[in-house]
């Protein structure tokens, strides 16, 4: 059987940490092909050549994908799906946005966020805001899916494989772009992340959401926050860590006052080592913590942010 892994690419640039992920999640399941799309995507199929296991890589350069309209990727997607009983990608906000739709036209259903492979018909999901995990049959003749990639190892580099161009296909004309805003910042990506830094409802304000940037800029890490960080207004949403925000999975993850609800807990437990900052002591995080500090974040953050 074969593989179609979909790459994560943003303006042109492969990301190799998400794509390489979903193909070490992909290799049990076949050979593995790799599909570059974008106005600008040679130097990224180049780059996607070198991931250890992949056995040749597609590249669709042309105007038409230049912003990623999930419209005409999926069409181009569904005309290459024959002979393919695998069709995957990271489960990043772009594929989530794209491969319903390509599930959709191939009128089989879509697995999401599968954090393991049983077998080329079985998956496993979480649900329940991870508290359980679901074993899915699916007896579709071509499998949709998107690997949480926060539970798989990135695959090594090698030496590289043939590169294919293919031809665009037809655009639906169903939408169009208008504009990107997309936030400059000199911060690690949040999902890539070897450290992530959050902040809760405890911070109590946008302005002093200052100490939690303060530490992740002393540390190298990505800024995050809880839902009512966010919902309060305190940080922006692309901050937002848990079950309705990005699933994170770092080395390190320090949570100053969050209290730990489920929903929180679902994006950040499968991290290698948690640090909990709560004056709450009955707080859910601590149950979930590696290291816990009973402290008034607004002595502990900046205390901890000089000396280090």
């Amino acid at each position: 059987m074969a593989v179609l892994v979909v790459a994560e690419i943003t303006d042109g640039a492969l990301s190799m940490d998400a794509t390489a992920k979903a193909v070490t999640a992909a290799r049990p399941l076949g050979d593995v092909t790799v599909l570059c799309i974008g106005s600008l995507a040679r130097a990224a199929a180049g780059e996607a050549a070198t991931i250890s296991g992949v056995a040749r890589v597609l590249c669709a350069e042309n105007a038409l994908y230049g912003h990623r309209l999930a419209e005409p990727v999926a069409a181009l997607i569904v005309s290459l799906a024959g002979e393919y009983a695998h069709i995957v990608a990271p489960a990043t906000t772009d594929a989530k946005n794209i491969l319903p739709r390509v599930a959709a036209l191939l009128d089989v259903m879509v697995l999401t966020d599968v954090t393991a492979v049983v077998d080329a018909d079985t998956f496993v999901r979480p649900v329940y805001a991870g508290n359980a995990m679901q074993t899915v049959r699916s007896k579709d003749e071509k499998k949709v899916i998107t690997f949480r990639t926060s539970t798989f190892e990135a695959a090594g580099t090698g030496d590289p494989v043939t590169i294919d161009d293919v031809a665009a296909a037809d655009a639906p004309g169903l939408s169009e772009w208008l504009e990107d805003r997309v936030a400059e910042s000199d911060r690690p990506e949040l999902t890539s992340a070897k450290i992530v830094v959050s902040g809760g409802r405890g911070v109590g304000s946008e302005e002093n959401f200052a100490i939690i940037e303060a530490l992740a800029d002393k540390l190298g890490a990505a800024v995050g926050a809880s839902r009512a960080a966010v919902d309060s207004g305190f940080a922006p949403n692309d901050w937002q860590v848990g079950q309705t925000g990005k699933v994170v999975a770092p080395d390190l993850y320090v949570a100053c006052g969050i209290s730990g609800a489920i929903q929180h807990l679902a994006g950040m437990k499968d991290s290698k080592i948690i640090v909990a900052i709560n004056k709450d002591e009955e707080a859910p995080i601590f149950q979930v913590a590696d290291y816990g500090l009973v402290a008034d974040l607004f002595q502990a953050v900046p205390e901890l942010t000089e000396k280090l």
